[in-house]
């Protein structure tokens, strides 16, 4: 009877040993905050240029002025400036704010 009863009661302390680690998450792999940083690196280039071919397709290039950071002026068909952002967002500005573009 006590044969039994060690039997039972490792296989019952191995079942909840098992049970226990599969519901905790193993934090000692270093690589999901690398691997988080790279598909949000990726995503924000894939951003960035379908946004800016669909504006050269869309709107007009601005060709003689740049924005604050050298960047590539747009004109929507509201007459709204706009330049794209590292993460492939529409930055809008006012004329004030544009610099004129760098002979080259």
């Amino acid at each position: 009877m006590k044969i039994k009863d060690l039997v039972f009661g490792l296989l019952l302390t191995a079942g909840l040993g098992i049970q226990t680690n599969a519901q905790s998450k193993d934090t000692s792999t270093s690589t999901d905050g690398k691997v988080g940083k790279t598909v949000n690196k990726i995503g924000n280039k894939t951003a960035k240029t379908a946004v800016k071919a669909q504006s050269g397709i869309k709107d007009k290039k601005y060709d003689s002025k740049v924005g604050p950071d050298g960047q590539t002026i747009y004109i929507n068909g509201k007459s709204e400036y706009y330049y794209v952002d590292a993460k492939g967002k529409k930055i809008f500005a006012e004329a004030a704010e544009l610099k004129d573009k760098p002979a080259r």
